[in-house]
């Protein structure tokens, strides 16, 4: 028990940001593409956060070209550069699925004053 707390210790990131559900981020992820590798940003709303430690992750939703696209982020993966915190967004659940079936200014999140 006490090899895989250490393994888990070893992998964790120190500065991992403080993001919450309703918070509006942007993800820097390393893409490698054959032998180049590059910095890819995919900015939206964070919809959920799951798990907790070394296996926590966070779902980030926007729409791209009409259609809502959601990913899945690992926060401490070798993959993830950085991630921004653009804004922070005032919201009473845990879990913003309910903004899956909404369009356009009803799946607008209020700011965090």
């Amino acid at each position: 028990m006490d090899l895989i707390k250490a393994l888990n210790e070893k992998q964790l990131q120190n500065a991992v940001p403080q993001v919450e559900v309703g918070d509006t981020v942007k993800v820097h992820v390393k893409v490698k593409e054959g032998s180049r590798e590059r910095i890819q940003i995919f900015e939206g709303t964070v919809i959920a956060k799951k798990h907790g430690g070394i296996e926590e992750t966070i779902t980030v939703r926007r729409i791209s070209y009409g259609v809502g696209v959601e990913k899945v982020f690992p926060l401490h993966s070798p993959t993830i550069e950085t991630i921004e915190v653009v804004r922070h967004g005032y919201v009473r659940r845990a879990k913003l699925y309910y903004l899956r079936d909404r369009v356009g200014k009803a799946a607008k999140i209020r700011e965090k004053l």
